[in-house]
């Protein structure tokens, strides 16, 4: 498929693995100028091997100035910047509210949420400059329906909603998209690990838990990471021109999460 999105300039945060790694693929395999960042730095030496022209470098997204020298040295090496992808996230704590500890808490919203802000602010002078710029901002079927003993992220990816709605508006002016994705239930480690904490917190099989969550759903498969890239180069791209302000579900239908 192709997005027509060769030469688009693009930072994505968190690149090293899952969703974010589908997000760097996919824009480079379409022909972008692609730069990002991970905290892992076994994945930015994997990123480096692959890549050899892509812009990466080891980033704590929780850290607003390296996140603000990061976005500076990217934009100045690909010459400027026309989409931003916010893909940094955590899992965050599986527990009663009463048992979260302020420090899991924090660590949750300062990735999930305080991160997106620092990248935006980092980035918002290049993508005026654009004309034709575009920003999403992962969120997760969690930032629709609430989920209980995940509150810490539940919370965060209801902020990026407000976020990112709030920003369409702000920014329409400067022909700036902003859009959120929701995954649902995504192949791969992280969801994993969800269901596997959850699974042994209520005393049950993983293979239980697993199914409990697809019953939720209309479509009972996991979302891809490649899905999830897929929607977001089609919002970069023309196609995508005037979509904006929108929470798009990627998620096979999800009611509900619990």
């Amino acid at each position: 498929m192709d997005f027509d999105i060769k030469n688009k300039r693009v930072v994505v945060s968190a690149g090293g693995s899952g969703i974010g790694r589908a997000i760097v693929e996919g824009f480079i395999a379409q022909g972008a100028q692609v730069a990002t960042c991970d905290i892992n730095p076994d994945f930015v030496s994997d990123l480096k091997a692959s890549f050899p022209k892509l812009f990466v470098r080891q980033v704590d997204v929780a850290n607003k100035t390296a996140v603000s020298e990061f976005c500076d040295d990217a934009i100045r090496a690909l010459g400027g910047l026309d989409c931003l992808v916010n893909n940094a996230g955590i899992a965050g704590p599986t527990l009663p509210i009463e048992d979260i500890p302020q420090d899991s808490w924090q660590a949750c919203l300062d990735v999930c949420l305080n991160a997106q802000y620092y990248f935006i602010q980092s980035c918002i002078a290049a993508l005026r400059a654009s004309g034709d710029a575009s920003i999403a901002n992962l969120s997760s079927a969690a930032g629709k329906h609430g989920f209980a003993y995940r509150t810490p992220y539940a919370a965060a990816k209801w902020g990026v909603i407000g976020l990112t709605k709030s920003l369409a508006i702000e920014l329409g002016d400067d022909k700036i998209r902003v859009n959120a994705i929701l995954p649902g239930l995504v192949s791969g480690e992280r969801q994993r690990n969800v269901l596997t904490a959850k699974a042994q917190r209520l005393g049950r099989s993983y293979q239980e838990i697993e199914a409990e969550a697809f019953s939720y759903t209309s479509i009972k498969d996991y979302v891809s990471p490649q899905d999830i890239a897929d929607q977001i180069m089609y919002l970069a791209s023309p196609a995508g021109r005037r979509i904006s302000g929108q929470a798009i579900a990627v998620d096979g239908d999800t009611k509900m999460l619990a």
